[in-house]
């Protein structure tokens, strides 16, 4: 599943947690390191993302007409493109492989700054990483759901899309993360 740009604080700091509950590392100097380094990467993977679906979309607006001729289904031409572009980029789309690759490139650069030491394999540690976006990801559909019926539940009806709504959203978001021990 696309993870949305906006979700990656919340990834970073379930892994921060995830890793300082794991009984396996010891954080060398704090949390807030650790969230901000897994943040950056996080952001860096899912912007290589939009940057390829830009192009992928690019590439379609340039070929309109031919596709429209060829009666095309643009979702279909879309994924197409986007894994011919995705292995001349050297991008991975399998999410599966990609949060593994992801997770490993975290945990390398908590070793190389010096944030983090840890007593078990690599592939263990890297496993934590791993389990810990892949568990956000399950359970963020079920939270954005339960926030979305509670703001739908109020007594004032809020318009989806205004500054009210997104700024209610976020706080709803952030309290069910935190009722849930994601934030």
């Amino acid at each position: 599943m696309k993870i949305p740009l906006p979700h990656a604080p919340y990834i970073a700091n379930k892994i921060s947690i995830d890793l300082l509950n794991s009984g396996y590392a010891t954080f060398t100097k704090g949390i807030e390191p650790i969230k901000a380094c897994a943040q950056e990467i996080l952001e860096e993977d899912l912007e290589k993302e939009k940057a390829l679906e830009a192009r992928v979309e690019e590439i379609l607006t340039e070929n309109e007409d031919e596709m429209e001729f060829m009666q095309v289904d643009r979702r279909s031409m879309f994924w197409m493109i986007k894994k011919k572009i995705a292995k001349e980029h050297d991008f991975i789309l399998s999410y599966e492989d990609r949060f593994s690759n992801v997770a490993h490139l975290i945990l390398d650069k908590l070793w190389e700054e010096s944030l983090m030491d840890y007593s078990v394999t690599e592939n263990l540690m890297k496993n934590v990483i791993y389990t810990s976006i892949e568990d956000y990801i399950q359970g963020f559909e079920d939270i954005e759901q339960t926030v979305i019926d509670k703001i739908d539940g109020m007594k004032r009806k809020i318009i989806p899309g205004t500054d009210i709504y997104n700024t209610l959203f976020e706080r709803l978001y952030r309290e069910e993360l935190q009722r849930k021990g994601m934030f």
